[in-house]
């Protein structure tokens, strides 16, 4: 009797095991997940830093003034040795990436960093009074001002439109108050 209740015993966890397997698949298959890896990026509030650059720049730094909630601040950082970079990254309401960058550092070497490799075009525009040159890139566009001071580079993924409204944002300004 006990080898009969023993291939019972077998055969009862088999079956048990195989209905634990159908109801793991049917929850994972009707049941919402997410599969994607990315972790969502955060919005950083970039106004202590934009205060600190403006007071130790030797150049008017640039900022956006009034983009809609959905351009999303991603980076910010300044670097007052050397060559004094301003850096601020966003996305912009399509997801596409977009920075100002801006430097004292010589043109063509800090031109070429900033939008990773972009080539100067025969194309230039005229934004806020002042003259813009397009960079095309495989990776970043860029536009391009370069100042008596420093250089601006407003480049990302988000093609000439995108980087405009950037660039049509800035603001430049300098606290010479301290």
């Amino acid at each position: 009797m006990a080898g009969r209740n023993g291939k019972k015993t077998v055969g009862s966890l088999v079956l048990s095991l195989g209905v634990c397997v159908v109801a793991a698949g049917v929850i994972y298959v009707f049941v919402p997940h997410d599969d994607s890896k990315e972790t969502p990026v955060k919005r950083v509030d970039y106004r202590v830093e934009l205060l600190s650059a403006r007071r130790a720049a030797s150049y008017p730094v640039a900022a956006p003034e009034g983009l809609a909630k959905s351009w999303k601040p991603t980076s910010v950082r300044y670097d007052g040795e050397g060559n004094e970079a301003w850096h601020l990254g966003f996305l912009d309401p399509d997801g596409q990436y977009i920075a100002v960058e801006q430097s004292t550092d010589k043109p063509t070497r800090f031109i070429d960093e900033a939008s990773q490799g972009a080539e100067e075009t025969r194309h230039e525009q005229t934004i806020n009074g002042a003259r813009w040159q397009r960079y095309k890139g495989e990776k970043y566009d860029a536009l391009v001002l370069k100042q008596k001071n420093a250089t601006t580079v407003v480049t990302g993924t988000a093609g000439f439109d995108g980087l405009t409204k950037m660039a049509e944002a800035l603001k430049m300004e300098r606290d010479t108050s301290v």
